[in-house]
């Protein structure tokens, strides 16, 4: 994941749409917390103090390798911080490695100021479940309904719903079903592209992200998600 995610094109674009949507939707200058930091990518980008979580020791020594700081080496549902200590919080591919999601997803919402902002983004799809899952330690992909049922059971106000990596679904798909059909352990595939075809895959999710703020797109392999701790009520509904 450090050798790829500054420049492969999954990772660039799933930063790129995040950060598009923490803007969008007023939080870029609150208190940032990156609940699943891994190596920091987000991270340093950010800036503003942010603040990086996550349950690997080595996640977090290559986050200390980019120079970052504000880091916390916590289990993501039970995080070390007092009740709404953050304007946002962004969870990147964390929260199906979390064995109680809804724990997890509940203390987002403690964390949240009320107004917060969560961006988060989880694979799509149980039919999809392949080696590249097992290797990654996931316990679960969702649809989109689970999303939205997983934030409002937690108290959260869904703003924005949508699949993404829809334009390049179709060869995700091949790939994931390809990966079904090897022998051998499971091993995380990520095909190498070339730097012009890769240009091109970012330039193209770009695009992709622009369509999807408008409208929800109806498939892809994965989710994203906007979801805000209301203003007017405490999180169980009074």
């Amino acid at each position: 994941m450090r050798s790829l995610e500054d420049r492969y094109w999954w990772y660039v674009s799933r930063r790129g749409l995040a950060r598009s949507l923490v803007v969008a939707n007023g939080a870029p200058g609150c208190p940032l917390l990156d609940l699943g930091c891994g190596t920091g990518a987000f991270l340093a980008e950010h800036g503003h103090g942010a603040v990086g979580l996550d349950f690997s020791p080595e996640a977090i020594e290559c986050c200390r390798g980019r120079g970052l700081s504000r880091l916390v080496l916590a289990d993501g549902s039970r995080a070390p911080f007092r009740d709404s200590s953050f304007g946002c919080v962004v969870s990147l591919d964390t929260i199906e490695h979390i064995a109680d999601d809804r724990a997890a997803a509940s203390e987002v919402a403690r964390l949240l100021r009320p107004g917060g902002v969560f961006v988060v983004n989880v694979p799509a799809f149980t039919w999809l479940w392949g080696p590249h899952d097992v290797a990654l330690h996931h316990r679960r992909r969702y649809t989109a309904k689970e999303v939205r049922r997983l934030l409002t059971g937690a108290g959260l106000e869904v703003r924005h719903l949508s699949y993404s990596v829809f334009f390049v679904f179709p060869a995700v798909l091949a790939v994931r079903m390809a990966d079904k059909l090897r022998r051998g352990a499971a091993r995380v595939r990520m095909p190498n592209v070339g730097d012009p075809i890769n240009g091109l895959l970012i330039r193209l999710m770009m695009m992709e992200a622009r369509l999807s703020r408008l409208v929800p797109l109806p498939w892809g392999s994965s989710i994203i998600a906007v979801a805000v701790r209301p203003e007017s009520r405490g999180l169980d509904g009074s």
